[in-house]
């Protein structure tokens, strides 16, 4: 638990931009050739604030596209933005253009920790490399199926059996709850909470009751969540609003959630199965319904307006 806590406050704060939609949840498809794929049309998204559950988002989203500006320079691709995986370039009428970048002009990793592992069970030295990669297999049923899947090289993920998966949320929920009090105690300069959200964690970090954060037993954070339920039902609803900015619609796609579910694979073997199950209708798609019932979150106390 205490990993997870630092492993978020390490991310707080950085600046994210709203991508395109992306593929949803689970990559299955229809039989199909090799042959090409249609292209998914791509939307330009304004930017959006900060949030603090995300990784740093233009390392690990895979549709990103920065509104273009106009052109200030006698080069114009200074002011011309690419999403990952692709460079600019001038035509011959000096209009300024994106395409794929050649995997093997990204820098080289400085470190292990570059690494990333894609959904083809591939590590690739960094997310540059990657994401290049999958710009070049753009239009293939190859390109279309490929998406980052987490953070380090590849390695074997242990079978989530039944039992795990159980406990998985016991933990998760009790992580969120203490993610939100740890960042309401550390908000000096009022960037990692908003005022909105202040005010519900107030609430939480002032009741006595509150189990504080610490390595606890499955049975007492399973007690915890009977015993103090209302605790638990604002730090669900404030992560899927935190996840959901792709646009912001009510439904969390791959793309949405890979910025938490990428860091967690190697630390929670669970963790794909888990968001997986949350997809109970099949669709590919997890709507605030769907995500609240995951963590336990009865249906009478699922509520928009929480999504603040």
């Amino acid at each position: 638990m205490r990993v997870w806590i630092v492993f978020l406050m390490c991310l707080a704060g950085h600046a994210m931009a709203a991508p395109t939609e992306e593929q949803p949840i689970i990559d299955e498809e229809p039989i199909m050739d090799e042959a090409l794929v249609a292209e998914e049309p791509v939307v330009e998204e304004a930017d959006v604030g900060a949030n603090p559950v995300q990784i740093e988002i233009g390392e690990f989203d895979e549709a990103i596209e920065v509104p273009e500006e106009d052109v200030v320079s006698d080069n114009p691709c200074l002011n011309h933005h690419c999403k990952k995986g692709k460079v600019c370039e001038v035509d011959e009428e000096n209009t300024p253009m994106c395409v794929c970048q050649d995997p093997s002009t990204c820098p080289a990793a400085e470190g292990e920790f570059e690494h990333v592992c894609g959904t083809d069970n591939k590590t690739y030295d960094t997310s540059c490399q990657f994401f290049a990669t999958k710009c070049t297999l753009e239009g293939t049923k190859k390109g279309h199926k490929l998406h980052l899947d987490y953070i380090g090289p590849c390695k074997f993920i242990e079978p989530c059996m039944d039992t795990e998966l159980n406990e998985f949320p016991l933990r998760m929920r009790d992580w969120l709850k203490n993610v939100l009090v740890t960042l309401y105690e550390r908000d000096d300069d009022n960037n990692l909470l908003t005022e909105k959200q202040k005010l519900r964690v107030k609430k939480i970090y002032e009741n006595e009751k509150r189990l504080q954060a610490g390595e606890h037993s499955l049975d007492l954070l399973a007690h915890d969540f009977e015993k103090n339920y209302n605790m638990y039902i604002f730090p669900v609803h404030w992560q899927f609003g935190l996840l959901d900015q792709h646009p912001f619609d009510g439904y969390l796609t791959h793309t949405e959630l890979s910025p938490l579910r990428a860091p967690l694979i190697p630390m929670e073997h669970c963790t794909t199965r888990f968001f997986d199950q949350c997809d109970a209708d099949g669709d590919k798609y997890i709507a605030l319904e769907e995500w609240a019932s995951c963590f336990g979150i009865k249906e009478q106390d699922v509520d928009k307006d929480l999504i603040i």
